[in-house]
């Protein structure tokens, strides 16, 4: 099998990466597209030219590896992506031939966490309305809707989700899900060195967020009200626990 996880930035998608790398059937990408995006598009991130320099930078290359089944003895290939990462000059016709999941987390809370770390310019930055794109295509392709999970719900009850959520793919939980070690893993991006200190330090998924009322400055409030239509769209699919 191999499962395409696609999310926005600051969803707890390494923390996901980590739950499915744990399993001794599985092997873990990350984040594969990066390199060739930041090729495309010249933005200024965070380590940008190393990430240029350790990746592959042809998107047509990129979307080989990631339909390339498992090699044994693993059975399983997790593949994490960001969302924005997939240009409108990328083929993402490949879909189709991958069991997709896609992570999904309140744009309030992303924008929040991810202004914290980088400058966010639009809301391309965060990949919600290619997000809602991939899994309209993924729907057409496969003939029915894709896994949807809230990383809310994963963190408030981590072993009763993702047990729904391997069932609803096809895949047997495994325990081995719930905990890693701390530290780096050889999937690690180049990058990770800026944006992964919280998931070095982590032994599993962190328990729920303390909800405190905050608000977002002027320029993050325009980002929300132009991508919160297509959280709410997506969060109709969402499986519970």
């Amino acid at each position: 099998m191999i499962i395409a996880m696609w999310s926005g930035p600051r969803n707890l998608s390494t923390a996901m990466m980590r739950s499915f790398g744990a399993r001794t059937d599985c092997s873990a990408m990350d984040e594969p597209f990066y390199a060739a995006y930041l090729k495309a598009t010249g933005l200024e991130h965070p380590m940008r030219d190393e990430i240029i320099q350790a990746g592959e930078t042809d998107s047509a290359s990129v979307v080989q590896q990631c339909i390339q089944p498992p090699k044994l003895p693993k059975t399983l290939v997790y593949q994490k992506h960001m969302t924005h990462h997939m240009l409108d000059a990328f083929d993402i016709s490949w879909v189709g031939e991958v069991t997709n999941i896609f992570l999904i987390r309140e744009p309030k809370k992303v924008l929040a966490s991810y202004s914290a770390k980088t400058e966010l310019l639009s809301s391309e930055d965060i990949g919600f309305r290619k997000q809602r794109e991939l899994f309209d295509l993924a729907t057409k392709k496969q003939g029915k809707a894709p896994a949807v999970v809230d990383a809310n719900d994963i963190r408030a009850n981590p072993k009763k989700v993702l047990k729904v959520l391997c069932d609803k793919v096809g895949l047997e939980f495994s325990e081995e899900m719930l905990q890693w070690e701390k530290g780096k893993k050889p999937e690690d991006g180049i990058w990770a060195n800026h944006w992964y200190d919280a998931v070095w330090n982590s032994t599993g998924f962190a328990p729920p967020e303390k909800e405190k009322p905050f608000d977002l400055p002027p320029h993050l409030k325009a980002i929300e009200s132009e991508v919160i239509d297509d959280y709410r769209f997506m969060q109709q699919f969402c499986i519970k626990g």
